[in-house]
């Protein structure tokens, strides 16, 4: 199977959204090495940082590539998020799935699409967020739930907020608790 995965997100070392993507895919190449994987990322300034990357996970996983483009990631969400245009096939080949992270959601052209929700808490407590965050995010999410045919969640209550404000179908959703890691010394 040809697996393509956005590693965007790991240069963004502090976040648990770039932690998540960084041991998700360290994960996934780890126990099923026998699959293909397109590591995809658009970015201008963090070429070393996703190199270095994908040189870790190559140690792993014999069958890992990368397509790492010089365009910045706001033009990326301009392309598919608001035009929705030019498939990621269109950089990486064919796909059977490609799995995104943080709803800058291309095109699939033929590849089964799979994203991750890890809360919606701009819908929760509104209060909480400026205006045009919550629009924003609302116009994301919208796109990569209705794009996607598989929708991770990082908890139950993440499951039920889905389904409660986007009208998902369960069989659509499945929990997939974040692990931890060893520290390492």
């Amino acid at each position: 199977m040809k697996i393509g995965i956005d590693i965007s997100q790991i240069v963004y070392e502090g976040t648990g959204v770039g932690r998540y993507v960084r041991e998700m895919v360290l994960g996934i190449t780890r126990i099923a090495p026998e699959h293909e994987y397109v590591l995809f990322a658009g970015t201008l300034r963090q070429k070393k940082a996703l190199s270095r990357f994908v040189q870790m996970v190559k140690h792993q996983a014999p069958h890992v590539r990368s397509v790492i483009i010089p365009i910045p990631p706001t033009f990326l969400t301009i392309l598919w998020n608001v035009l929705h245009v030019v498939p990621i096939t269109w950089f990486t080949g064919p796909l059977d799935v490609f799995w995104s992270s943080d709803w800058t959601q291309p095109p699939l052209g033929r590849a089964v699409g799979m994203t991750t929700i890890h809360d919606v808490s701009f819908l929760r407590f509104p209060e909480s967020f400026p205006k045009k965050i919550i629009q924003t995010q609302k116009q994301r999410l919208k796109h990569a739930v209705r794009i996607n045919t598989h929708i991770l969640c990082d908890s139950e209550a993440t499951k039920k907020d889905i389904v409660a404000n986007f009208n998902v179908s369960e069989e659509r959703l499945m929990v997939v608790y974040p692990g931890v890691t060893p520290l390492h010394t």
